[in-house]
C-alpha cells in the first residue's frame, strides 16, 4: 500500500557498489542513522544477505531498547531491506546513474508499515513516525552520502 510507505531520495555520487557496501554492513549503520537513534550493532560483523539477523542497540529518548532485525528483502547492489518484530521495513533502494559520466546512484529510502499488522500500523501512525521519518531519512542519506563520496 503506497499510503503506508513514506520515502526520500537523492542522488550520491558513488558507485552502487560503495553505498551497498556500507548498508549491508550492519556495523556502519549507527555510522548513517539520521535518527541518532541507532546506537551499536550486536552479534554480527558479516555482510548482510537474504534472511540475515543482525542486533541493534537503540536509543528512544532516554530510553535504551534492543532489536533484532531480519533482512527480507535483498538484490546485490539494488534493494535490502529489513523488519524486526513490529513487521515496518526500512528499505534501500539504489537506481544506478551517471552524473557527469561518472558512476553514481539515485538513493532511496522507505519506511514501510504496509506489512506490519494492524494494530503495530495503528500504533505507528499514531506516534506520527510518517510524518516524523522523513527528516530523520533525509539526513541519513546525506550522512551515507559524505561516507561513500570522502
Amino acid at each position: 500500500m503506497a499510503d503506508r510507505v513514506v520515502s526520500v531520495s537523492r542522488v550520491i555520487n558513488a558507485t552502487p557498489e560503495a553505498i551497498f557496501d556500507v548498508l549491508a554492513d550492519p556495523a556502519r549503520h549507527s555510522e548513517i542513522d539520521g535518527s541518532e537513534t541507532v546506537k551499536n550493532t550486536r552479534g554480527t560483523s558479516k555482510r548482510l544477505s537474504l534472511g540475515s539477523t543482525f542486533g541493534v542497540d537503540m536509543t528512544m529518548g532516554p530510553l535504551p531498547y534492543r532489536i533484532t532485525n531480519t533482512v527480507k528483502e535483498f538484490e546485490e547492489n539494488r534493494l535490502i531491506a529489513w523488519a524486526h518484530f513490529g513487521g515496518h521495513r526500512w528499505r534501500y533502494e539504489l537506481e544506478p546513474i551517471e552524473v557527469d559520466g561518472d558512476p553514481a546512484a539515485e538513493v532511496t529510502e522507505s519506511f514501510d508499515w504496509s506489512t506490519c499488522n494492524p494494530v503495530v500500523g495503528k500504533g505507528i501512525e499514531f506516534a506520527g513516525y510518517p510524518q516524523r521519518h522523513p527528516a530523520s531519512m533525509a539526513a541519513s542519506l546525506e550522512r551515507l552520502a559524505e561516507v561513500v563520496e570522502a
